[in-house]
């Protein structure tokens, strides 16, 4: 178990050294449109907190019941949240979550799971994950609505599901004039830190049969110039599916 908090507030570099001093190891921010500034993560702020020595959860939230509102709304979501991680250089492979923020009722599942599997259509290479009570946890993970899962406390009779990878256990208590929500996590939680390179953008499965063409092709012609195009070209396709180059 790891310990880690969700706020939004954003975090200055003190803030995020005082907070990683306590013993906290990552921290949940929002990735959200310009127009919701006072939560809004930055740039600078991730940089600080990788500086910090945590690592960030990526979470898109407008408003509590944003994920009712079915695909439609969670194709909006999704492609804001993808505009709000190339922005952070969010690396891909790393999740971003969104919020059912309240007590989602059985006659709302099918809504929260075309919310999801819409934003996760528009967010190539990100993984997708969902904060919410633990009926909202089980549901949504028995219909393969994501891959990643964020458990609150709130609205979960005391029950724990153990599909989560993350727990939030404790809402707003104050740590260096912070108001943040407790949590702990348990392993593939989605997390990210400015010090990752991103995932390469193109399998070796899909460059090397390319790559051998090139070369195969590189056989046949007879001037040095279009040699050296063939080469160059087999190892711009090296460096995208994160191969060394020759």
């Amino acid at each position: 178990m790891i310990k880690g908090f969700d706020s939004s507030t954003p975090l200055t570099a003190h803030t995020a050294e005082w907070m990683a001093a306590q013993g906290y190891r990552f921290a949940i921010r929002y990735l959200v449109p310009s127009r919701y500034a006072w939560k809004r993560l930055s740039r600078s702020e991730a940089e600080a907190i990788t500086a910090a020595g945590m690592h960030m959860v990526s979470v898109s939230q407008t408003t509590a019941q944003r994920a009712s509102g079915g695909a439609l709304a969670g194709h909006v979501d999704g492609e804001s949240a993808k505009r709000e991680a190339d922005l952070l250089h969010q690396p891909a492979g790393s999740a971003i979550y969104f919020a059912v923020d309240y007590d989602a009722q059985p006659s709302e599942w099918d809504a929260i799971e075309a919310y999801l599997k819409a934003a996760a259509a528009v967010l190539p290479g990100f993984q997708t994950g969902v904060y919410g009570s633990y009926t909202v946890i089980e549901e949504m993970a028995k219909r393969n609505a994501c891959g990643h899962f964020w458990q609150t406390y709130a609205w979960s009779q005391g029950m724990k599901s153990h599909y989560a990878n993350l727990f939030q256990f404790q809402n707003h208590i104050s740590v260096a004039g912070l108001s943040v929500n407790l949590n702990e996590s348990y392993g593939n939680e989605g997390w990210w830190n400015t010090n990752e390179k991103p995932n390469p953008s193109l399998t070796t499965g899909d460059a090397d049969p390319v790559i051998r063409i090139l070369q195969e092709a590189g056989k046949t012609v007879h001037t040095e110039e279009d040699r050296n195009e063939i080469h160059r070209l087999a190892n711009v396709l090296r460096r995208a599916s994160g191969q060394p180059e020759q």
